[in-house]
């Protein structure tokens, strides 16, 4: 594992060495609150140090069973004992992963601690349940490292999931989560990173690097490669900028993979709006425009990493919106890598077009199914809020895989429609189409409209919108930090292993 996240065991007794415990409380009973995952050598070690057991302790601190709800108990032994609200006894996997995420996130915002051992005992022993609540806690220890002369140490070190069972499924669920939460983090890591570090360039060979120690081929075009390759999105969106595009193309071809899947993510480093700038206070969140291509890459490593028997080929089209003398314009007319000619109609709708080439491109391959992912429309927060996605499909059947995929990884995503009316408001009286309609109106429907004339027919496509979820602005909370999130990864995995597991 990277620095990123801490190590991930699992065990059926306390560790030897454990800074911190984290047990739970739930309701059974008609809401009787009960104690979950109390360890017996914890019980004893209390008993001998106060006279009473841990769970006189939490009832007398005031823990209770209300999800959200994190109380700290006296240390036993060294030990720091909390109890995190569970809701019901009758958990969820997502319910699991945020009371770790809270839990964890509690713990790792205590002042003055660094490389602290974790143990969570939450009485888990179905493998769905233990892989929770070790993604949970490892997105909840998640912490950027601050840009510093002398950056501190990371609060969390390790943690250690204590089930009553051992079994190589449970192993095989910890093993999975962090793998998964891993990706996850890398993912939050890239897109809270300033653009001046991370631009085009940087970010492919960041690319490059991460993925060199998994069986993907990396293939990355520079703007050379890409002007002769005809990529007239990218060209255009990254040309008013010193720093020039890349697109990132990503191969996992494991024996035996009957399925293909292609991914594609939005990267743009930067987005100032092009000439059609942005207001001063809508861009400093802009260095966030390319979480689709840090979930994209982030997904392949993890693909590649738990050995899934599928075919992944990703693509990360990377550009910075700048306005300069070489920007191009609303009214131009672009050729895009398909072929198709595109009217554009604002600079600041630069997304879609760097995704038209990487889609077009990426049908080449002939996969079975597209997914792209990018925070591609602010008319999608308006509709859907902060924490949920947008999607827009050209079937049922990909429909029902993607939802049912980000309802196994715990990640929200809303069907938006597609239609006839919608597409023909991209109709141009100058080339094969508009890039957006001549009105405001359904923005994020236009746009997936749009992405969608880049989709041969037979494949199936999905478009995710992650314009909301893919920054939290707000305050922490369960296993969603202040800043990049990395939406999208976990149903990207839980995806690529339903189609594998066909």
């Amino acid at each position: 594992m990277t620095e990123l996240c801490p190590e991930l065991t699992l065990s059926t007794t306390l560790p030897k060495r454990a800074d911190a415990v984290l047990l739970g409380m739930a309701t059974i009973n008609q809401d009787e609150p009960a104690l979950v995952g109390l360890l017996p050598a914890l019980d004893k070690a209390c008993q001998k140090a106060y006279g009473t057991n841990v769970a006189a302790m939490a009832d007398a601190m005031g823990a209770a069973a209300k999800e959200g709800s994190v109380v700290a108990l006296p240390a036993v032994d060294g030990t720091r004992i909390f109890v995190v609200g569970l809701g019901s006894a009758d958990v969820t996997p997502d319910g699991v992963r945020t009371a770790a995420g809270n839990g964890l996130r509690t713990i790792a915002a205590l002042p003055d601690v660094a490389g602290l051992a974790v143990a969570v005992s939450l009485e888990l022993s179905d493998p769905e349940l233990i892989q929770a609540a070790g993604e949970g806690a490892l997105l909840g220890a998640y912490r950027f490292t601050p840009i510093k002369a002398e950056p501190g140490p990371a609060p969390i070190e390790s943690v250690t999931v204590v089930s009553p069972v051992a079994s190589s499924a449970a192993k095989a669920a910890v093993e999975s989560a962090a793998v998964v939460t891993e990706a996850v983090c890398q993912a939050r890591t890239w897109t809270n990173t300033p653009p001046n570090l991370l631009y085009p360039e940087t970010f492919a060979e960041a690319a490059r690097a991460y993925l060199k120690d998994q069986k993907v081929t990396v293939e990355v075009l520079d703007e050379k490669a890409l002007e002769k390759g005809g990529y007239g999105g990218i060209l255009a969106v990254g040309g008013g900028s010193a720093r020039k595009p890349r697109l990132v193309r990503m191969s996992y071809a494991p024996r035996g993979a009957t399925a293909h899947l292609a991914l594609v993510g939005k990267g743009i480093t930067f987005d100032s709006g092009g000439l059609d700038i942005k207001p001063a206070g809508q861009m400093a969140g802009m260095k966030f425009d390319m979480s689709g291509a840090a979930a994209v890459i982030a997904a392949v490593h993890a693909i590649a990493e738990t050995g899934l028997r599928i075919k992944v080929t990703g693509y990360a089209a990377l550009a910075e919106n700048l306005p300069s003398g070489t920007s191009y314009r609303s009214s131009d007319v672009l050729t895009m890598f398909d072929g198709q000619t595109v009217e554009n109609y604002n600079t600041d709708a630069e997304g879609r077009l760097v995704m038209a080439d990487a889609i077009g491109r990426a049908a080449q391959d002939s996969p079975d199914l597209i997914v792209d992912v990018a925070t591609l429309t602010g008319a999608c927060m308006v509709a859907l809020g902060l924490r949920t996605g947008g999607l827009i499909t050209n079937g049922e059947e990909t429909s029902d895989l993607l939802l049912d995929a980000a309802e196994s990884a715990g990640e929200d995503f809303w069907e938006l429609p597609l239609t006839d009316y919608v597409r023909g408001l991209l109709k141009s009286t100058v080339a094969d189409m508009r890039s957006g309609a001549s009105n405001r109106w359904g923005g994020a429907l236009v746009a997936g409209a749009f992405l969608e004339r880049f989709v041969p027919e037979g494949i199936g496509w999905a478009h995710l919108d992650i314009a909301g979820p893919a920054e939290n602005p707000e305050e922490a909370y369960g296993y969603t930090p202040k800043g990049g999130t990395g939406v999208g990864v976990r149903t990207l995995v839980a995806l690529a292993a339903h189609l594998a597991a066909r």
